[in-house]
């Protein structure tokens, strides 16, 4: 399951069925879960886990030293769930001291090609990266959010669940759950409602999350006002929950 150019350290722990390709080249402290496929010229290092099933393509470089300056030399981390698909070209560091001092990605995610993951970063379920999608360090992003092709994510920016964005955004505040934003400034375009439908949600649960996003960008209240109205809706309204608690923990402001 070894291609024989492949460059496999004996301290490399790989389940039987691992498939490697042609030149990639995996280091001694890297493990890698059962069914996972890796392409040829892979480069995987440091301290990286890797689950099950997932699916890394040509070229990429996984557990790469993080890009910061005061990087030391500390034994940092990557974290990879299981199922991701990983296409051509990516590169996913390690953490920091600093930080959590482990990048990690969750299950299930769509990265598509040239995407970077930078230090510490902490990825969910089930979201999509488009082409050249760029996170710099310390970045949040939630489950099922969708990131258009060349976004560009500022350090410690959040990107809230259910949320999208349009192809070459750059986000320097937080994104909250549920919205659609595009564009360099950022502006924010309604929900993702078609995303939302997808997943299941009613009708009923969609026009609810609208009327929060009314309230949030069109009805002329400040911040602090519109949050404090979710945060009492939030109470007997589930979806609104995780759009409260997100708005609760901003720091850096929010797309508005």
């Amino acid at each position: 399951m070894i291609h024989p150019t492949a460059i496999v350290d004996p301290g490399a722990r790989l389940a039987a069925d691992v498939t490697v390709g042609a030149y990639s080249v995996i280091g001694a402290h890297v493990e890698v879960g059962e069914g996972t496929s890796i392409g040829s010229h892979v480069v995987i290092e440091g301290r990286t886990r890797i689950g099950r099933e997932n699916r890394i393509a040509s070229f990429s470089v996984l557990g790469g030293a993080p890009q910061d300056k005061k990087y030391g030399g500390e034994p940092t981390g990557l974290e990879i769930g299981d199922r991701n698909t990983i296409r051509e070209y990516c590169t996913f560091s390690t953490g920091t001291v600093q930080d959590a001092g482990v990048t990690r990605i969750g299950n299930d995610n769509w990265i598509m090609a040239y995407c970077h993951v930078a230090h510490d970063c902490q990825v969910g379920n089930n979201t999509t990266f488009a082409n050249n999608s760029q996170l710099a360090g310390h970045v949040l992003v939630q489950d099922y959010a969708v990131l258009g092709g060349f976004t560009g994510v500022h350090q410690f920016v959040r990107v809230g669940a259910h949320s999208m964005t349009g192809g070459g955004t750059i986000l320097r505040q937080d994104l909250p759950p549920y919205v659609t934003a595009a564009g360099n400034p950022t502006k924010a375009f309604g929900i993702n409602a078609e995303g939302l439908r997808r997943r299941g949600f009613r009708e009923e649960k969609i026009n609810e999350i609208t009327r929060a996003y009314k309230l949030l960008y069109r009805s002329g209240l400040s911040l602090s006002d519109a949050q404090s109205r979710i945060a009492a809706q939030a109470a007997t309204l589930p979806e609104l929950r995780i759009l409260s608690e997100f708005l609760g923990a901003a720091t850096r402001g929010i797309v508005r």
